[in-house]
């Protein structure tokens, strides 16, 4: 899928606009529609409806000003206060920017749409001008409010009321919605919204005021959402972002997800010496939570980032039946314990099942509402994809549905380009029995990969074995009565090792055929301490596999960084966080940097060079054979079949 264009919403030319807001916001005037005005006189009297149908008096027009409510307000609720309340403050001030933007939005629409130079000819324009002009000017009208309100309620509802049913239980809905032009779209929404809080008795405190905002403007998102289906000429929406200047917040269509709003699903905590097996699986999942407990809040950024020695996306692949949930359950275990002791926000957001959708863009949005969460820069997300190869299957195979062609759209731009914000607090896992089915987008994008085969010793199988009978034996003493071994301790074998050397050992040289024949080529003709060895080895690994690219490249440097950053964290600091976890962040910087220095000197910088080059191409060449493989024995199962039917047809006219 192409990458859609960014536009980048500058805050100079929002100064500009600023003023057109504050106008807005110093007085509007809006005339009721009929319905609004003639609502069931039956209803009660205190009915919120009915008290807001009879806002204008009479049928004309009617003035009101947001800034003057704002003043009654802190009079009311604070008396004595000379300046004006923070959250008072802070609505006013978001509701500005809000404005701003929504403004910004609205030029940029005339522009793009060319609705500017329809404008400019309105007086004369002929019968089909005029319908495009008109439907044009409700589209811009309904992306401007959506934006707006879609800025107001990111800013603000993170310090909204988490459960705010005595506001949702005093709010009585949205009586009207005008997007007939920019002028009464503005005036309607506000409208409204400073009679709500002139309504008496439904603001009785500063916190009402912010929790009532984001209740009303995102009930205008969800208004507009469900009218976007009715607007035309909307392709200079959807096929583009608008990125806030020197902010993560940004407007993608009608996507809307906000950030802070996930919450963590449960799981069932798993320790690391309940898998057994796995040894470089197990050591890559403690490195990466090392990793991301490093994550400083105050600066928001990673001091093993900056070393190289983070990968935001990262795959653990291997035969069903090996440890794969449970590596995940032992990873979200780990996380959320060191965060539960250092008082770090966690968020567990595996990808849900129902990501796909069976209706057009709905997959899309869904898989949109996923990623946005993780670019929130107040806690450390760990998004696993379980069974990764349903959601991101190779597109270009035979019966792909487009809704997952939609979902690797979505996340190839989430993790590289303009949508790829990480500041290394956030980490997705993909997990997978068939690799070779990944789309071969999505597998160029992952940084890490290690093999998940479960037991593969006679230790390891003892010890599947006990973890299994040691719950016999706790129930009913004496029942197990069977010989152990003469000299294994049980799970002593299913530790954490100190570093991927003690995995990998003396890897020397390629198993995988292909690659082992183009290593020894290129070999022949070149030493293994030359950098040109490695130039000459990539080109004819691509020779051989034409979808190796540069990003593969990447990938391998990515790996071998990480390997010089392969260090255990001191275990004092996590007993005793203010040694290392709640220093700043330069000081913090410094200390890793000393123990990467001391990680070095035992490291030989060519070997290690070698043996990530070998992992790396030697699981290239896996991935690709095994689909090879696989389509060949498809193949060969279709003729076995037609021939034993073949046969089987024959014997009934025998």
């Amino acid at each position: 899928m192409e990458k859609q264009p960014t536009f980048p919403i500058k805050k100079t030319e929002l100064t500009i606009l600023r003023e057109e807001a504050s106008s807005f916001i110093k007085g509007v005037q809006w005339e009721q529609g009929y319905k609004a005005r003639n609502r069931d006189e039956n209803k009660e009297q205190e009915d919120i409806l009915m008290y807001l149908s009879k806002a204008t008096g009479n049928a004309g027009a009617n003035a009101i000003s947001i800034s003057k409510t704002i003043l009654s307000l802190k009079k009311r609720l604070l008396p004595d206060s000379v300046a004006l309340p923070l959250a008072l403050n802070e609505t006013l001030f978001n509701l500005q920017e809000a404005l701003a933007i929504g403004l910004w939005i609205r030029d940029s629409y005339y522009d793009a749409s060319g609705l500017s130079i329809l404008h400019e000819k309105r007086t004369g324009l002929s019968t089909d001008q005029r319908k495009e002009y008109e439907s044009k000017q409700q589209t811009a009208t309904a992306f401007m409010v959506f934006s707006l309100s879609y800025y107001l309620v990111s800013r603000l509802k993170e310090k909204a009321t988490e459960d705010n049913k005595v506001m949702q239980n005093k709010f009585a809905g949205i009586p009207e919605v005008s997007v007939l032009s920019p002028m009464k779209g503005i005036s309607c929404l506000l409208f409204y919204y400073d009679k709500y809080m002139n309504l008496p008795g439904f603001i009785s405190s500063e916190q009402d005021v912010i929790d009532f905002t984001v209740l009303y403007f995102e009930s205008y998102l969800n208004e507009i959402i469900q009218r976007k289906g009715a607007l035309d000429f909307t392709e200079v929406i959807t096929d583009r972002t608008y990125l806030l200047e020197d902010s993560e917040f940004s407007i993608a269509g009608w996507d809307t997800v906000f950030t802070g709003s996930a919450k963590s699903i449960e799981f069932n905590p798993i320790r690391f010496e309940q898998i057994v097996g796995n040894k470089d699986a197990k050591h890559f999942a403690k490195r990466l939570v090392e990793r991301m407990m490093s994550y400083d809040i105050a600066t928001q950024k990673n001091p093993f980032q900056e070393l190289g020695g983070f990968m935001p996306v990262f795959m653990g692949y291997g035969i069903p039946g090996t440890g794969k949930s449970m590596l995940i359950a032992a990873i979200a275990t780990m996380l959320k314990e060191r965060c539960d002791h250092l008082n770090i926000p966690f968020l567990f957001h595996p990808m849900p099942d129902t990501v796909v959708s069976t209706f057009q863009g709905g997959s899309a949005e869904k898989m949109v509402q996923w990623m946005k969460p993780m670019q929130d820069p107040t806690r450390l997300i760990f998004a696993p994809i379980d069974d990764a190869e349903n959601n991101l299957q190779e597109r270009t195979a035979q019966g792909v549905s487009a809704g997952v062609k939609e979902v690797i759209g979505v996340f190839l731009r989430y993790t590289e380009g303009a949508y790829a914000v990480n500041h290394g607090n956030s980490a997705i896992g993909l997990f997978t029995n068939l690799p070779e089915q990944l789309d071969k987008a999505v597998i160029s994008r992952i940084q890490g990969r290690f093999k998940i085969d479960g037991a593969r010793t006679e230790h390891d199988f003892l010890d599947q074995d006990y973890i299994w009978w040691r719950k016999l034996e706790k129930t009913l003493p004496g029942f197990v009565s069977m010989k152990d071994h003469p000299d294994y301790k049980y799970l002593s074998d299913q530790g954490l090792v100190a570093n991927a050397g003690e995995i990998l050992g003396q890897l020397e040289r390629p198993t995988e055929e292909k690659i082992a024949a183009i290593y020894d080529k290129v070999l022949a003709k070149d030493s293994l301490n030359s950098h040109t060895f490695y130039s000459n080895l990539y080109g004819s690994v691509q020779k051989e596999f034409p979808f190796f690219s540069s990003r593969d490249i990447r990938n391998i440097q990515s790996a071998i960084s990480l390997r010089l950053t392969d260090f255990n964290l001191p275990e004092d600091w996590f007993e005793n966080p203010e040694l290392y976890f709640q220093k700043e962040y330069d000081t913090k910087l410094g200390m890793l940097k000393e123990l990467m220095t001391a990680n070095m000197k035992g490291l030989n910088f060519a070997d290690v060079r070698k043996q990530e080059v070998i992992r790396y191409l030697d699981n290239v060449a896996t991935i690709a054979d095994t689909d090879f493989s696989r389509k060949v024995e498809q193949q060969i199962m279709q003729m076995k079949i037609g021939t034993e039917a073949s046969n089987r047809f024959e014997k009934g006219f025998e």
